[in-house]
Parts: structure tokens; C-alpha cells; sequence
């Protein structure tokens, strides 16, 4: 029997839920979650291999319209992962519709593309059946998906139904990663990543956007019985790292405290994290700040 393989794009707008359907379809905690848009920023691949096929699944950010450097690098980070998609998945939720030019700009560049287009309906156990067949016909006339899937990435209602229509559409390929392959994450990027999602849990509303994680050392002992990750939170706010710090340090340590412990459970070996907060004025639109934190050249 031949064996499939291919690259899966998941693209969409904010908060529609991409990286938590990456997490259900992998299985395993892949990328980072939370209820505040612009969550993800790099292109985040988690890597599910069987018998028969291989799929490498690229969670991208959310589409927007950029008004710093980081939102421009984040829109090319979904403009580069395109052309190597075999499938998109074009994640949208239970009632909506396609909204504005600059949505309509990219369904366009999708439906012109080479790639196979799957529409994807999350939160499904959130609404009624009526707003499934509202998503479909506002999407079919500008966008040629070849079929449309209903699911639920929260309780991972209809995860088979979408790996199945998946598989039709792969072509017959290599492997191109080993069978363990999880994910091609650095394990220093892992760790920056945890850090920011707690952030992104625990801060007010205005900070979470403003901030960025830039890991400076990471250690594994000889033994490797413990990992030394000393990380600097950057914001962009004087009155912002107060927040981040909290009263006698409170908040800054439950940061720490969380993210510790998810980086145990991720490495399997005990973790000893300091964090420090510095201020970095205006850095979502300084290049070399954001090159620093792993977001590139714009």
C-alpha cells in the first residue's frame, strides 16, 4: 500500500479556535491557548504519523489587520506557510460569515492557490445546526473548499470525520519526520511559549498584547537532572511591568509557578525558571527587538 504524507495549513481569524484543533488533532499539547485574539505568532507544526501516512499540521496567526511590525511579521508567517500547504484548513465558527476586503482578499489567494481547501466549522457544541449551514453558504461563493467540516476542537466531536476527509486529499509522499516526531519546536521555544500563554491567563486585558518572551539561557545539567531556564518578559510600558511583577512580586512568581510546572510535565525533568521583566519601549515595531524574540525579520 502506498503511504501519503503532506503539509496541513491551518489558517483563519482570531480566536476561532486554530491552535486548540491543533492540540485535539495531535493529540498532545502543541501550541499555546487562550481567549485573547493574536494569541499565536510563529507558525506552530505538530506532526501525526501512522501506518500508512505522515501529516505535518501548521497552525498560523490570525488574520487581522496589522498596525505594528509584529502584526505585519504575523501576516507573513501566514503568507509563507501557503505555498507548502497540500491542505488548508480554513478554520471559521458556527455562524459566521466572511467579513470585509481584507478577508475577502485572502479567500480569493486561497481559492487561487494549488492546495486543497477543507472549510472547518468549530464550536459546533456552541451552536445550533442552522448557523453550520449559514457558515457554508456565506463562504461557498468565495471560496472552493472541497468539502466542509463540522467540529468541535474543545471535545474533539468530529476529529475523525476531519482526519478522513484529510487523508483523501494527501498525495503519496516520504516520511518527513521520524515516527516519536511530535513537533519541531525548540524546546527553549516551548519554554518561552509556556511562559507567555500564563501571561497571557493571569494579565489585565491592555497587557497581554504588549509583551513578548526572550529566553536567555537554557541549561541542561550534565546529569540532566534539572533544566536552567533564566527568560525576561519584554513589555513595552513602564506602568506594564509593574502589573507583570505584581505586589511584592505575586504575579510574577504565579507566572513562573505555572509555567514551571507545565515545563516539568512537557520535559519530563525538573525545572528551575527565573524570570525578570524588562521594559522595551515601542519593541512590536523595533526589527531587532523582534528578531531577538524569535518573530524575524518584516
Amino acid at each position: 500500500m502506498s503511504f501519503k504524507s503532506g503539509f496541513v495549513t491551518l489558517m483563519g481569524r482570531p480566536n476561532v479556535g486554530k491552535s486548540t484543533l491543533l492540540n485535539n488533532l495531535a493529540g498532545e499539547k502543541i501550541a499555546i491557548i487562550s481567549k485573547k485574539a493574536q494569541t499565536t505568532r510563529n507558525a506552530i507544526r505538530a506532526v501525526i504519523t501512522e501506518k500508512d501516512w505522515q501529516m505535518i499540521f501548521v497552525d498560523t496567526p490570525g488574520l487581522h489587520s496589522p498596525k505594528t511590525r509584529l502584526g505585519k511579521y504575523m501576516l507573513k508567517t501566514v503568507s509563507d506557510a501557503l505555498p507548502g500547504g497540500d491542505v488548508i484548513l480554513f478554520v471559521t465558527v458556527a455562524g459566521d460569515i466572511p467579513r470585509g476586503e481584507e478577508e475577502a482578499r485572502w479567500l480569493e489567494r486561497v481559492r487561487r492557490g494549488p492546495a486543497s481547501v477543507i472549510l472547518v466549522i468549530n464550536k459546533i457544541d456552541a451552536h445550533p445546526k442552522h448557523e453550520i449551514l449559514k457558515t457554508i453558504s456565506g463562504y461557498d461563493p468565495l471560496l472552493s473548499f472541497k468539502t466542509a467540516v463540522p467540529v468541535s476542537a474543545l471535545t474533539g466531536e468530529g476529529r475523525e470525520e476531519l482526519i478522513k476527509e484529510i487523508l483523501k486529499l494527501l498525495p503519496e509522499g516520504p516520511k518527513y519526520y521520524p515516527d516519536d516526531t511530535l513537533t519541531d519546536q525548540a524546546e527553549r521555544t516551548i519554554a518561552a511559549e509556556l511562559i507567555r500563554e500564563k501571561a497571557l491567563l493571569l494579565l489585565e486585558e491592555e497587557v497581554p498584547h504588549g509583551i513578548g518572551v526572550m529566553v536567555q539561557t537554557y541549561h541542561v545539567r550534565p546529569d540532566r537532572q534539572l533544566v536552567d531556564i533564566q527568560a525576561d518578559i519584554v513589555c513595552d510600558r513602564e506602568s506594564h511591568k509593574g502589573i507583570i511583577i505584581g505586589k511584592n512580586g505575586v504575579m510574577l512568581k504565579k507566572i513562573g509557578t505555572m509555567a514551571r510546572k507545565e515545563m516539568e510535565n512537557i520535559l519530563g525533568t525538573p525545572v528551575n525558571l527565573q524570570l525578570w521583566v524588562k521594559v522595551r519601549e515601542g519593541w512590536k515595531n523595533n526589527p531587532h527587538i523582534l528578531e531577538e524574540l524569535g518573530y524575524g525579520k518584516n
